[in-house]
């Protein structure tokens, strides 16, 4: 795993400044420790920070092909480079060095934009092909690995693997997006393409894009998506076994590693899972860790402990403090943009600790998205039934009226909070999803935007994000809100996450579970096989009974959640009140202060459960801060 940066002039052949780009590229130097290099010519210039993982003595980037023609920078790990060499030196290509790197080089040069389609692995990469001036960049089909790209004022392209790469240049514009902000209050991160200014992007998962010099177009091509229609399975038993067997493949192309390789075990099912088809692979005990809470509530260490008993590995667990939240403003500076995730804290924690063992995890990321775990897919699927049970033009009118009137009430028993199910059921089936999984539902941010705010979005809401996918989303509704979470919440959420928090560490983590040719086989697995009445990850759970516990496997899911209600109550108490009635808030002309009183005073006197809002809009206040706004 690596950090990249990038200089191209679309135009000409204007000198490049060595110095920015070298600025740029050790603004990532936590992503790549190891070594650090530039190349630079007439127009172009390139960047690499190198995390040495496969073969440590060669392997240096930006790496140049033997005629030197081509010259790549490249983030990421590709698992079927030996297949690929193979082929490639059938085809008459000599090799210099045992990695990966040089395969995408000569990839490129046997099969042009279409080596994209080759590739099994996790990456962001950027080459030069100077016989065609041609600059080439491709991301991976899942969007493991990020890529941020702008177009400058002066006709210059720059990309990195992180905004703050680009941020060092002095000409990037940083005008914030407000359909971003929108986008933010309601997703809890940027979705993908966008970012929080106007003007820079995001590379989606499975695009690739390609700049001729002298074309002033920039215009990203999609190379993959999933489908979910529907395979030929026996019986359940049979697709039982071969999701199991395709997992173990995904599992041992992924333990291949110069360096000392482990994996996180959080005692939930994908992770032990992953651990215990490690531990059938390894001659030696597999290295885990996992972190425990001090409050049963949210501590799942025993359950690690478990798995790790049962295979007896080497493994670590250290207890992170009750009250961490010393890491605030040190996400601001790690995601660079506004980022809502509280699990990011925890995450961060685990990825400390396991860099204190290994320089390589393998994680169960992507298991919840692929195979039907969250708890919402079943509420969803609840509420489509009733959906289907009246006309729309009774059924939206009627519970659109009881879900405004119903009250809210967080404090009652969960039986009894079904003012968000009612007004779910009020809406179509994208946007009563959409209500379901928004940070702040379109009523609040109604609320907290000023009329300054609301103008300037002119009409956009953050539900445009879901419908750019309507044409192509499934019309199952289990598919079509996986599709829609592979879509968004995957790449914008769960992997920006891990991402930020590993390469802070220089950590590299992998996830079998979303190797995508098991990705778009489970995609094909009929809907009852991964939600089954009110089992998530129904056919997994049955194929995993023989390596794991009961214990593991039904128990209710509890994921990396942290106690932000308490914490607002108390030790944070005043810190919330500055933030959130403070300055930099209050600057923008964007937030609407009555409401923001509302929200702190409701919350810290127990009327109501405001923490997601609340983080939501400390960490925005914390980027604000931080990129001098």
């Amino acid at each position: 795993m690596c950090g990249i940066v990038g200089i191209f002039d679309m135009q000409g052949s204007g000198e490049i400044d060595r110095g920015l780009l070298s600025k740029m590229n050790e603004s990532q130097f936590h992503r790549g420790p190891d070594e650090g290099g530039l190349h630079s010519e007439p127009g172009l210039g390139f960047g690499h920070r190198r995390l040495s993982i496969i073969d440590l003595s060669s392997g240096q980037q930006p790496m140049h092909s033997a005629d030197r023609n081509v010259v790549l920078t490249y983030n990421g790990e590709v698992y079927n480079f030996p297949e690929l060499r193979g082929e490639l030196e059938a085809l008459g290509y000599s090799f210099r060095t045992h990695c990966d790197t040089e395969v995408i080089l000569y990839a490129w040069q046997a099969w042009g934009e279409a080596c994209v389609d080759r590739l099994r692995g996790m990456f962001a990469f950027a080459l030069w092909d100077r016989p065609k001036q041609t600059l080439f960049l491709a991301r991976d089909r899942l969007g493991v690995k990020p890529l941020y790209y702008s177009l400058l004022a002066n006709g210059h392209f720059i990309f990195g693997s992180e905004l703050k790469a680009l941020k060092q240049h002095p000409l990037l514009p940083t005008r914030i997006d407000p359909t971003a902000v929108e986008d933010y209050f309601g997703f809890g991160y940027v979705p993908d393409p966008k970012t929080i200014y106007r003007d820079v992007y995001k590379l989606e998962p499975g695009y690739s894009l390609a700049i001729r010099r002298g074309d002033e177009r920039i215009k990203p091509r999609q190379y993959w998506d999933v489908t979910f229609d529907p395979g030929n399975f026996s019986s359940m038993d049979a697709a039982g076994e071969e999701l199991i067997e395709r997992l173990r493949e995904a599992v041992k192309i992924r333990m291949m590693a110069d360096v000392p390789l482990g994996a996180f075990l959080s005692g939930g099912v994908d992770s032990s899972a992953v651990v215990a088809l490690m531990a059938g692979l390894s001659d030696d005990p597999v290295n885990t860790c996992s972190i425990s809470f001090g409050d049963p509530k949210f501590n799942e260490s025993q359950f690690a402990a478990q798995v790790a008993g049962r295979y007896h590995t080497a493994h670590r667990v250290e207890q992170v403090d009750p009250d961490d939240f010393s890491l605030i403003d040190c996400l601001s500076g790690l995601y660079d943009e506004p980022y809502a995730d509280s699990s990011a804290l925890p995450t961060y924690r685990v990825c400390e600790l396991a860099k204190k063992q290994v320089t390589v995890v393998l994680s169960g990321d992507g298991g919840d998205e692929n195979l039907a775990g969250y708890r919402r897919y079943r509420w969803h699927t609840y509420e489509e039934r009733m959906r289907s049970l009246l006309p729309d033009g009774l059924r939206m009118p009627l519970f659109s009226t009881l879900g405004r009137v119903y009250p809210k009430l967080d404090w009652a028993p969960k039986v009894f909070r079904a003012k968000t199910t009612l007004e779910s059921i009020g809406r179509d089936s994208m946007a009563g999803y959409f209500h379901s999984v928004s940070v702040l539902s379109n009523g609040m941010r109604q609320q907290l935007f000023s009329e300054q705010l609301r103008a300037e979005l002119q009409g956009y809401g953050a539900i445009e994000v879901f419908h750019r996918y309507r044409e192509k989303a499934p019309s199952d509704p289990l598919s079509m809100v996986q599709y829609l979470d592979l879509k968004t919440y995957l790449a914008g959420d769960i992997l920006t996450k891990v991402d930020r928090a590993s390469m802070a560490h220089a950590l590299e983590v992998r996830v079998p579970l979303l190797d995508y040719k098991l990705v778009e086989w489970m995609a094909t697995l009929p809907p009852s096989y991964k939600l089954n009445g009110r089992e998530g990850k129904y056919l997994f759970k049955k194929s995993l009974e023989s390596y794991l516990p009961n214990d593991i496997l039904y128990r209710p899911k509890m994921g990396f959640a942290v106690p932000l209600s308490s914490w607002f109550r108390g030790p944070l108490k005043e810190r919330v009140r500055v933030a959130l009635l403070g300055n930099a808030l209050g600057q923008t002309g964007w937030f609407n202060r009555t409401y923001l009183e509302h929200i702190v005073t409701q919350h810290q006197a127990g009327l109501r459960d405001y923490s997601a809002a609340i983080w939501s809009l400390l960490m925005f206040e914390a980027f604000l801060r931080n990129a001098g706004f």
